[in-house]
Protein backbone atom coordinates (compact mmCIF):
# COMPACT_ATOMS: atom_id res chain seq x y z
CA UNK A 1 0.00 0.00 0.00
CA UNK A 2 1.28 3.48 -0.85
CA UNK A 3 2.53 5.40 2.17
CA UNK A 4 0.74 8.61 3.03
CA UNK A 5 3.16 11.56 2.65
CA UNK A 6 4.17 13.32 5.80
CA UNK A 7 5.61 16.80 5.74
CA UNK A 8 8.71 17.37 7.83
CA UNK A 9 11.83 19.50 8.02
CA UNK A 10 15.32 18.47 9.02
CA UNK A 11 16.68 22.02 9.08
CA UNK A 12 19.94 22.00 11.01
CA UNK A 13 19.82 18.35 12.06
CA UNK A 14 22.36 17.01 9.58
CA UNK A 15 24.90 19.80 10.01
CA UNK A 16 24.57 19.78 13.78
CA UNK A 17 24.56 16.03 14.25
CA UNK A 18 27.65 15.56 12.11
CA UNK A 19 29.57 18.56 13.46
CA UNK A 20 32.22 16.66 15.39
CA UNK A 21 33.00 14.30 12.49
CA UNK A 22 32.98 17.22 10.08
CA UNK A 23 35.52 19.08 12.21
CA UNK A 24 37.89 16.14 11.93
CA UNK A 25 37.42 16.04 8.15
CA UNK A 26 38.10 19.78 7.96
CA UNK A 27 41.38 19.33 9.81
CA UNK A 28 42.48 16.66 7.33
CA UNK A 29 41.29 18.75 4.38
CA UNK A 30 43.23 21.78 5.61
CA UNK A 31 46.44 19.76 5.24
CA UNK A 32 45.59 18.60 1.71
CA UNK A 33 46.22 20.57 -1.51
CA UNK A 34 43.43 22.93 -2.54
CA UNK A 35 40.85 21.41 -4.85
CA UNK A 36 40.97 22.53 -8.47
CA UNK A 37 38.45 22.45 -11.30
CA UNK A 38 39.01 18.72 -11.77
CA UNK A 39 37.63 18.14 -8.27
CA UNK A 40 34.29 19.77 -9.06
CA UNK A 41 31.17 17.59 -9.18
CA UNK A 42 30.41 16.17 -12.62
CA UNK A 43 27.58 17.75 -14.62
CA UNK A 44 24.16 16.11 -14.85
CA UNK A 45 20.61 16.66 -13.69
CA UNK A 46 20.26 13.16 -12.14
CA UNK A 47 23.19 11.64 -10.26
CA UNK A 48 23.87 8.59 -8.09
CA UNK A 49 25.27 9.48 -4.66
CA UNK A 50 27.09 7.31 -2.11
CA UNK A 51 28.36 7.65 1.46
CA UNK A 52 31.72 8.71 0.02
CA UNK A 53 30.45 11.26 -2.52
CA UNK A 54 27.63 12.93 -0.56
CA UNK A 55 29.71 15.85 0.73
CA UNK A 56 31.00 16.73 -2.74
CA UNK A 57 28.01 15.94 -4.92
CA UNK A 58 25.26 17.11 -2.58
CA UNK A 59 26.51 19.46 0.16
CA UNK A 60 29.13 21.30 -1.94
CA UNK A 61 26.96 21.35 -5.05
CA UNK A 62 23.99 22.72 -3.09
CA UNK A 63 25.86 25.97 -2.50
CA UNK A 64 25.25 26.90 -6.16
CA UNK A 65 22.12 24.90 -7.09
CA UNK A 66 19.40 23.17 -5.01
CA UNK A 67 19.83 19.41 -4.69
CA UNK A 68 16.81 17.11 -4.22
CA UNK A 69 17.85 13.83 -2.57
CA UNK A 70 15.75 10.75 -3.38
CA UNK A 71 16.31 7.98 -0.81
CA UNK A 72 15.09 4.66 -2.21
CA UNK A 73 15.67 0.89 -2.28
CA UNK A 74 15.11 -1.79 -4.91
CA UNK A 75 12.52 -3.60 -2.79
CA UNK A 76 10.44 -0.47 -2.13
CA UNK A 77 7.26 -0.37 -4.21
CA UNK A 78 6.30 3.27 -3.51
CA UNK A 79 9.88 4.28 -4.45
CA UNK A 80 9.24 2.88 -7.95
CA UNK A 81 6.22 5.17 -8.21
CA UNK A 82 7.95 8.30 -6.93
CA UNK A 83 11.41 8.08 -8.53
CA UNK A 84 10.18 8.37 -12.16
CA UNK A 85 8.18 11.47 -11.17
CA UNK A 86 11.27 13.08 -9.64
CA UNK A 87 13.39 12.16 -12.66
CA UNK A 88 10.79 13.61 -15.03
CA UNK A 89 10.69 16.89 -13.11
CA UNK A 90 14.50 17.04 -12.97
CA UNK A 91 14.62 16.65 -16.76
CA UNK A 92 12.00 19.39 -17.20
CA UNK A 93 13.91 21.69 -14.85
CA UNK A 94 16.95 21.47 -17.14
CA UNK A 95 19.45 22.13 -14.37
CA UNK A 96 17.39 24.40 -12.12
CA UNK A 97 17.90 21.66 -9.53
CA UNK A 98 19.88 18.42 -9.35
CA UNK A 99 18.29 15.11 -8.38
CA UNK A 100 20.63 12.97 -6.26
CA UNK A 101 19.57 9.32 -5.85
CA UNK A 102 20.68 7.37 -2.78
CA UNK A 103 20.23 3.60 -2.44
CA UNK A 104 19.70 3.32 1.34
CA UNK A 105 20.72 -0.34 1.44
CA UNK A 106 24.07 0.39 -0.17
CA UNK A 107 24.74 3.55 1.85
CA UNK A 108 24.01 2.92 5.55
CA UNK A 109 26.04 5.91 6.80
CA UNK A 110 23.88 8.35 4.84
CA UNK A 111 20.74 6.59 6.01
CA UNK A 112 21.86 7.02 9.61
CA UNK A 113 22.92 10.66 9.15
CA UNK A 114 19.57 11.55 7.58
CA UNK A 115 17.66 9.53 10.20
CA UNK A 116 15.87 7.46 7.56
CA UNK A 117 13.05 5.48 9.19
CA UNK A 118 10.91 4.81 6.12
CA UNK A 119 11.16 5.23 2.36
CA UNK A 120 10.64 6.77 -0.07
CA UNK A 121 12.08 9.80 1.65
CA UNK A 122 12.95 13.01 -0.19
CA UNK A 123 14.96 15.93 1.22
CA UNK A 124 16.01 19.25 -0.28
CA UNK A 125 19.53 20.49 0.40
CA UNK A 126 20.01 24.21 -0.19
CA UNK A 127 23.17 26.20 0.58
CA UNK A 128 24.65 23.28 2.51
CA UNK A 129 21.59 22.81 4.73
CA UNK A 130 18.70 20.35 4.69
CA UNK A 131 15.83 22.74 4.07
CA UNK A 132 12.72 20.55 3.81
CA UNK A 133 11.46 17.13 2.84
CA UNK A 134 8.63 14.63 2.74
CA UNK A 135 7.93 10.92 3.25
CA UNK A 136 5.94 8.63 0.98
CA UNK A 137 4.96 8.63 -2.69
CA UNK A 138 3.12 11.85 -3.58
CA UNK A 139 1.26 12.56 -6.83
CA UNK A 140 3.17 14.52 -9.47
CA UNK A 141 1.18 17.72 -8.88
CA UNK A 142 2.07 17.73 -5.17
CA UNK A 143 5.73 16.95 -5.85
CA UNK A 144 5.84 19.75 -8.41
CA UNK A 145 4.36 22.18 -5.88
CA UNK A 146 6.83 21.10 -3.20
CA UNK A 147 9.78 21.60 -5.56
CA UNK A 148 8.41 25.04 -6.36
CA UNK A 149 8.62 25.91 -2.67
CA UNK A 150 12.20 24.64 -2.54
CA UNK A 151 13.11 26.83 -5.49
CA UNK A 152 11.62 29.84 -3.69
CA UNK A 153 13.87 29.13 -0.69
CA UNK A 154 16.87 28.86 -3.04
CA UNK A 155 16.00 32.19 -4.62
CA UNK A 156 15.78 33.82 -1.19
CA UNK A 157 19.27 32.50 -0.49
CA UNK A 158 20.58 34.14 -3.65
CA UNK A 159 21.28 30.92 -5.55
CA UNK A 160 21.32 31.13 -9.35
CA UNK A 161 20.24 27.68 -10.64
CA UNK A 162 22.66 26.21 -13.16
CA UNK A 163 21.40 25.61 -16.66
CA UNK A 164 17.78 26.57 -16.01
CA UNK A 165 15.94 27.27 -19.25
CA UNK A 166 19.16 27.00 -21.19
CA UNK A 167 21.09 29.46 -19.04
CA UNK A 168 24.83 29.14 -18.71
CA UNK A 169 26.45 27.39 -15.78
CA UNK A 170 27.01 29.78 -12.85
CA UNK A 171 30.19 31.81 -12.95
CA UNK A 172 32.29 33.25 -10.11
CA UNK A 173 29.47 35.53 -8.95
CA UNK A 174 27.32 32.46 -8.15
CA UNK A 175 30.11 31.24 -5.90
CA UNK A 176 30.03 34.46 -3.92
CA UNK A 177 32.87 36.35 -5.59
CA UNK A 178 30.30 39.03 -6.42
CA UNK A 179 27.42 38.47 -4.05
CA UNK A 180 23.87 38.86 -5.43
CA UNK A 181 21.72 41.66 -4.12
CA UNK A 182 19.29 41.19 -1.26
CA UNK A 183 19.68 40.14 2.41
CA UNK A 184 20.98 36.66 1.64
CA UNK A 185 23.40 38.07 -0.94
CA UNK A 186 25.15 39.98 1.80
CA UNK A 187 28.86 39.06 1.76
CA UNK A 188 28.53 38.57 5.52
CA UNK A 189 26.33 35.54 4.84
CA UNK A 190 29.02 33.93 2.69
CA UNK A 191 31.58 34.90 5.32
CA UNK A 192 29.47 33.18 7.97
CA UNK A 193 29.09 30.02 5.87
CA UNK A 194 32.82 29.81 5.22
CA UNK A 195 33.57 30.32 8.91
CA UNK A 196 31.14 27.55 9.85
CA UNK A 197 32.77 25.19 7.36
CA UNK A 198 36.22 25.73 8.83
CA UNK A 199 34.89 25.46 12.38
CA UNK A 200 35.53 29.11 13.34
CA UNK A 201 32.38 29.71 15.37
CA UNK A 202 33.49 33.10 16.68
CA UNK A 203 33.94 34.43 13.14
CA UNK A 204 30.62 32.92 12.08
CA UNK A 205 28.84 34.62 14.98
CA UNK A 206 30.43 37.95 14.11
CA UNK A 207 29.32 37.63 10.48
CA UNK A 208 25.74 36.76 11.41
CA UNK A 209 25.68 39.67 13.87
CA UNK A 210 26.88 41.95 11.07
CA UNK A 211 23.95 40.76 8.94
CA UNK A 212 21.48 41.43 11.75
CA UNK A 213 22.91 44.90 12.32
CA UNK A 214 22.28 45.68 8.65
CA UNK A 215 18.92 43.88 8.44
CA UNK A 216 17.38 43.46 11.92
CA UNK A 217 15.27 40.34 12.22
CA UNK A 218 16.68 38.67 9.08
CA UNK A 219 15.41 35.06 9.49
CA UNK A 220 18.44 33.27 8.02
CA UNK A 221 20.89 35.37 10.03
CA UNK A 222 18.86 34.73 13.18
CA UNK A 223 18.80 30.97 12.57
CA UNK A 224 22.51 30.96 11.80
CA UNK A 225 23.42 32.93 14.91
CA UNK A 226 21.29 30.74 17.16
CA UNK A 227 22.92 27.63 15.66
CA UNK A 228 26.38 29.04 16.32
CA UNK A 229 25.42 29.94 19.88
CA UNK A 230 24.16 26.39 20.42
CA UNK A 231 27.37 24.84 19.08
CA UNK A 232 29.53 27.10 21.23
CA UNK A 233 27.55 26.13 24.34
CA UNK A 234 27.73 22.42 23.56
CA UNK A 235 31.49 22.60 22.95
CA UNK A 236 31.87 23.95 26.51
CA UNK A 237 29.94 21.07 28.13
CA UNK A 238 31.24 17.83 29.59
CA UNK A 239 28.45 15.75 28.11
CA UNK A 240 28.67 12.82 30.53
CA UNK A 241 28.59 15.14 33.55
CA UNK A 242 25.77 17.16 32.03
CA UNK A 243 23.59 14.08 31.55
CA UNK A 244 24.29 12.82 35.07
CA UNK A 245 23.38 16.20 36.56
CA UNK A 246 20.15 16.26 34.56
CA UNK A 247 19.25 12.72 35.66
CA UNK A 248 19.92 13.62 39.30
CA UNK A 249 17.87 16.86 39.27
CA UNK A 250 14.81 16.75 37.05
CA UNK A 251 13.77 20.26 38.11
CA UNK A 252 17.23 21.85 37.68
CA UNK A 253 16.60 24.19 34.73
CA UNK A 254 20.27 24.77 33.89
CA UNK A 255 21.06 21.04 33.96
CA UNK A 256 18.08 20.18 31.79
CA UNK A 257 18.85 23.03 29.36
CA UNK A 258 22.40 21.74 28.86
CA UNK A 259 21.14 18.27 27.90
CA UNK A 260 18.46 19.81 25.69
CA UNK A 261 21.28 21.64 23.89
CA UNK A 262 23.27 18.42 23.50
CA UNK A 263 20.26 16.50 22.19
CA UNK A 264 19.48 19.21 19.66
CA UNK A 265 23.09 19.39 18.47
CA UNK A 266 23.00 15.62 17.91
CA UNK A 267 19.80 15.85 15.88
CA UNK A 268 17.45 14.57 18.62
CA UNK A 269 15.14 17.52 18.15
CA UNK A 270 11.89 16.18 19.60
CA UNK A 271 13.77 14.89 22.66
CA UNK A 272 15.33 18.31 23.18
CA UNK A 273 12.01 20.15 23.03
CA UNK A 274 10.24 17.55 25.20
CA UNK A 275 12.91 17.81 27.91
CA UNK A 276 12.36 21.56 28.30
CA UNK A 277 8.59 21.22 28.11
CA UNK A 278 8.80 18.67 30.93
CA UNK A 279 10.81 21.16 32.99
CA UNK A 280 8.17 23.82 32.40
CA UNK A 281 5.54 21.36 33.67
CA UNK A 282 7.26 20.89 37.04
CA UNK A 283 8.60 24.39 37.73
CA UNK A 284 7.16 27.81 38.51
CA UNK A 285 8.19 31.45 38.68
CA UNK A 286 11.67 32.40 37.50
CA UNK A 287 12.75 28.79 36.88
CA UNK A 288 9.79 28.20 34.62
CA UNK A 289 10.44 31.43 32.74
CA UNK A 290 14.11 30.55 32.31
CA UNK A 291 13.15 27.20 30.77
CA UNK A 292 10.60 28.93 28.54
CA UNK A 293 13.15 31.46 27.28
CA UNK A 294 15.68 28.75 26.55
CA UNK A 295 13.11 26.73 24.61
CA UNK A 296 12.16 29.80 22.56
CA UNK A 297 15.82 30.38 21.71
CA UNK A 298 16.05 26.81 20.39
CA UNK A 299 12.93 27.36 18.27
CA UNK A 300 14.80 30.17 16.50
CA UNK A 301 17.27 27.65 15.04
CA UNK A 302 14.44 26.39 12.80
CA UNK A 303 12.11 27.93 10.20
CA UNK A 304 8.94 29.27 11.86
CA UNK A 305 6.73 26.68 10.14
CA UNK A 306 8.82 23.67 11.07
CA UNK A 307 6.34 20.97 12.12
CA UNK A 308 8.26 20.11 15.29
CA UNK A 309 8.43 23.73 16.35
CA UNK A 310 4.70 24.15 15.69
CA UNK A 311 3.91 21.09 17.79
CA UNK A 312 6.16 22.18 20.65
CA UNK A 313 4.74 25.73 20.58
CA UNK A 314 1.23 24.31 20.90
CA UNK A 315 2.29 22.24 23.91
CA UNK A 316 4.05 25.25 25.44
CA UNK A 317 0.90 27.35 25.07
CA UNK A 318 -1.20 24.68 26.76
CA UNK A 319 1.25 24.62 29.70
CA UNK A 320 1.38 28.38 30.14
CA UNK A 321 -2.25 29.37 29.61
Amino acid sequence: MTQQPQAFSLQGAVDLGARQAAAQRRQRAAQAPAAGPADAPPPGNVIEVTDETFNTEVVARSRTVPVIVDLWAEWCGPCKQLSPVLEKLAAEANGAFVLAKVDVDANPQLSAALQVQSIPMVVAVVAGQVADGFLGAMPEAQVRGWIGQVMQVAEQLGLSPAGANGAEQPGPEALGMEAPEGPMGDPAFLEAQEAMERGDLAAAAAAFEKMLAATPGDPMATMGLRQVELLRRVESYDQASARKAADDSLDDVDAQARVADIDLAMGRIDASFTRLLDVIRVTAGEDRDKARRHLLSLFEIFPPRDARVTKARATLSSLLF
